[in-house]
C-alpha cells in the first residue's frame, strides 16, 4: 500500500459499512495500511478489533482509538457514494447498513494520523497504542477487546484519546472537562396480556392499552421526577404488538433508552422505570408480572480535568482559540471511557465537527452555532453526511496534536 488517500479511503470505507462484530472488511483495510506504516499489528482482538503498537523510544505511552461499526439505517443521502450494503443482524434479520453515525470518519483519521506521526518521529516521544474497535453501537466493543486481555498483550496507556464527529461546524473542536457523554441503558419491557376477539375485549386483558397507558406515565418520570438542575432522557424507541385489527394480542414490548450524568439520577430513573411498568401491568389486571430486560449499558464518559487542559492548550495552539469550544454535555453515549477505566488513567475525548461550515453563516457563538446544528441532519440519521474537508484534515491534525503534546508534558 501507498501513501494514504484520505478522501478515497474514506469514501471506500462509507460505502461498505459493516455492523457490530461483523467488521472484517474494516479491520483487514485498517491493519493492512497501519503494517505499511511500521507499525506492530494484531487483528482479532476481542472479535474484530485491532491493535497497532509503534515504540519510539522512552516516554508516555498513548492510547488512539476509533469504532469501526456501522448502524441498520438505510441510506438516503443520495451522495455517490451511499452505502447499498445489507447484512444479516444478529437477530437473524436481513438490515441496510449505513455508517450514519460517522465511525468511517473516525477509522480514516486514525489511520491518518498513524501515517503522520510514524512518518516523524521526531516529533513525538514513547509508545503509540492504536485500537480500532469493533462494536461501540452495541456497547461491547472496548468490554470485549479488554477482556481479550488488553492491557497484558499490549500494555497499560498512560492516557486514552480519541475523538467523535458530529453536525458542529467542520473546523471545530468541542472539547469539554468533566461529565462529557452521557450513561446510556437499554430496556426491553415485555407486558403481558390475555389475548382473544376484538369484539369480545372482556374477555381479555389488552396489553395494547396497557403498553399506551405505560408509555404517557413514563413521560412524567423526567418531567416530574428528575430534578430541574439535573438532566435526564427517557425515550420509548420501539412499541410492537398484534397483527391484526380484529385481535387482541398477548403481548406487548417496549423499548427504552435513558441517559443521565448522575449515578443517583440514574438509580432514581430505572427504579421509577420498574415502578411504573409494574403499576399499570397491575391496574390492567396483567395475568403475570411484566418483565424488564436491560440490553445494553454505557457507563458515563468523564474527560479528566488536568488532561483537558493540557490537550486544549495543544488545541488552541493548532486550530486557534476560537476553533476550540466547551459544547456542554451529550446526551449520546461512548464506551471509549472503558478503556481509561480499566486502566486507571485520564480520557480526553472531544467532538469533530462535520457539518459544511457554510450553514453557519449567520452563527456568531457557540450556542448560535448548536441552534443551527439542531436544523441539519445528526448521527444516526439516515442523511448524516460528513463534509468531506475540512472535517478529515482537522480530524488528523487533532489526534497527531493531541499525542505529540501529551509527548511533551512536563509535569
Amino acid at each position: 500500500m501507498g501513501s494514504l488517500d484520505l478522501a478515497g479511503t474514506y469514501r471506500d470505507l462509507h460505502a461498505h459499512p459493516e455492523l457490530s462484530l461483523q467488521e472484517t472488511r474494516t479491520a483487514a483495510l485498517a491493519a493492512g495500511y497501519l503494517r505499511a506504516f511500521g507499525y506492530a499489528v494484531t487483528e482479532n482482538v476481542g472479535g474484530t478489533g485491532v491493535v497497532a503498537v509503534l515504540r519510539n523510544g522512552p516516554g508516555p505511552t498513548m492510547l488512539l482509538r476509533a469504532d469501526m461499526d456501522a448502524l441498520p439505517v438505510e441510506e438516503k443521502t443520495g451522495l455517490p457514494y451511499a452505502s447499498t450494503a445489507r447484512a444479516t443482524d444478529d437477530l437473524g434479520n436481513d438490515v441496510p447498513v449505513m455508517h450514519a453515525c460517522g465511525h468511517d470518519v473516525h477509522v480514516t483519521c486514525l489511520l491518518g494520523a498513524a501515517e503522520a506521526l510514524a512518518a516523524d518521529t521526531s516529533t513525538w516521544r514513547g509508545t503509540l497504542q492504536l485500537v480500532f474497535q469493533p462494536a461501540e453501537e452495541t456497547g461491547d466493543g472496548a468490554r470485549a477487546m479488554l477482556d481479550d486481555g488488553f492491557h497484558d498483550r499490549f500494555g497499560r496507556p498512560e492516557v486514552v484519546l480519541g475523538q467523535h464527529v458530529s453536525p458542529l461546524p467542520a473546523g471545530m473542536i468541542g472539547l469539554r472537562a468533566g461529565p462529557s457523554f452521557a450513561a446510556a441503558d437499554s430496556l426491553r419491557v415485555v407486558l403481558h396480556g390475555r389475548g382473544g376477539h376484538g369484539s369480545r375485549p372482556e374477555a381479555c386483558v389488552d396489553p395494547v392499552v396497557m403498553a399506551a397507558a405505560t408509555v404517557l406515565r413514563l413521560q412524567t418520570v423526567v418531567s416530574r421526577e428528575v430534578p430541574g438542575g439535573e438532566t435526564a432522557v427517557l425515550t420509548i424507541g420501539a412499541l410492537n404488538a398484534g397483527t391484526k385489527d380484529n385481535v387482541i394480542p398477548d403481548d406487548a414490548v417496549l423499548l427504552l433508552n435513558i441517559r443521565t450524568y448522575d449515578d443517583d439520577v440514574r438509580a432514581h430513573v430505572m427504579g421509577a422505570v420498574e415502578r411504573i411498568v409494574n403499576g399499570e401491568a397491575a391496574a390492567a389486571g396483567a395475568p403475570r408480572p411484566p418483565e424488564i430486560e436491560p440490553t445494553l449499558s454505557f457507563p458515563m464518559l468523564v474527560n479528566d480535568a488536568a488532561a483537558v487542559e493540557v490537550i486544549g492548550r495543544g488545541f488552541t495552539e493548532e486550530f486557534g482559540a476560537g476553533a476550540v469550544a466547551d459544547p456542554g454535555p451529550v446526551t449520546g453515549s461512548e464506551d471509549v471511557g472503558f478503556f481509561a477505566t480499566a486502566a486507571g488513567v485520564p480520557c480526553v475525548y472531544w467532538l469533530l465537527g462535520g457539518a459544511d461550515p457554510k450553514a453557519f453563516a449567520g452563527a456568531t457563538d457557540l450556542a448560535s452555532a448548536k441552534k443551527i446544528a439542531l436544523s441539519l441532519p445528526s448521527n444516526h440519521s439516515p442523511l448524516f453526511a460528513p463534509v468531506i474537508e475540512p472535517t478529515l484534515q482537522v480530524g488528523v491534525a487533532a489526534l497527531v496534536r493531541a499525542a505529540r503534546t501529551w509527548s511533551a508534558r512536563t509535569d
